[in-house]
């Protein structure tokens, strides 16, 4: 019987998937990574709850390749900070509940631990290398607007898909040979951006207009750098958009090592 991967699953139980990887890559051994201990790092990501709330739980998992060389990849869930606070021009709009609210987010790289700069072996000291990440929003939301056209309930549903590659430059201190602390310092990369908000109850187009441009602004504040690629004009045109610009990575994360 074969057996299928969803996204779904990985969206409710990340530390299983996580669980699965670190399975695999502990199971590959050489007789030189046999003599050197510590090969595996767990770790946490500290910087997407600061950003997004303490439900964005994102895992990840390092392992050594070779003496100087390591892979890794990070799964877990991300979330869109609350929607709430919303100001239209001359009118009035109320949040009453979100019916669904998932995300994604899912990172791989591949380092290369510099000799020359490091005084120990990775994955210990300065890195460069390439990334891939991927991150997946979704959320559905039921408000009250009143407007002088409009007076009533609307729902809207909010999905953002953002894939990302580039190269990284970072730096990873160990302390005590356990406990590991990776900041990725700069991330420079490609990115490509597709955001749909979709109404279930036509508007006129001034009052859509003005949702769009209210719904635009609060991504702006929450998001960071989502005022340097997005075209506001366009968004509160369509309430959707699709776009390539330029990325970044960072991030901090707590590993526990062994």
């Amino acid at each position: 019987m074969k057996t299928k991967l969803r996204v779904d699953s990985i969206l409710v139980n990340p530390l299983k998937f996580l669980v699965i990887i670190v399975f695999i890559f502990s199971g590959i051994t050489t007789k030189a990574q046999q003599d050197s201990s510590y090969k595996n790092t767990i770790r946490f990501n500290v910087t997407n709850p600061m950003i997004f709330g303490n439900k964005a739980v994102i895992l990840g998992y390092e392992r050594v390749l070779k003496n100087n060389k390591t892979f890794s990849i990070n799964v877990g869930r991300a979330y869109y900070p609350k929607l709430g606070g919303l100001s239209l021009d001359s009118s009035v709009l109320e949040l009453n509940n979100s019916y669904k609210d998932k995300g994604l987010n899912v990172s791989a790289d591949y380092r290369i631990y510099l000799k020359k700069e490091n005084k120990y072996a990775a994955p210990r000291g300065v890195y460069v290398g390439p990334y891939y990440s991927y991150n997946y929003f979704n959320r559905v939301n039921s408000w009250t607007l009143n407007t002088e056209d409009f007076q009533g309930d609307l729902e809207t549903d909010l999905t953002m898909n953002i894939h990302t590659a580039g190269i990284e430059l970072g730096y990873q201190f160990v302390f005590w040979n356990r406990i590991s602390l990776d900041m990725i310092l700069l991330g420079p990369g490609v990115s490509y951006y597709s955001i749909k908000a979709k109404l279930d109850t036509s508007l006129s187009p001034e009052d859509e207009s003005q949702f769009f441009e209210a719904l635009n602004n609060f991504l702006s504040d929450k998001i960071p750098g989502y005022d340097l690629v997005i075209d506001d004009v366009e968004f509160k045109t369509k309430g959707s958009i699709k776009t390539t610009s330029l990325g970044f990575r960072y991030m901090i994360m707590i590993g526990y090592r062994f």
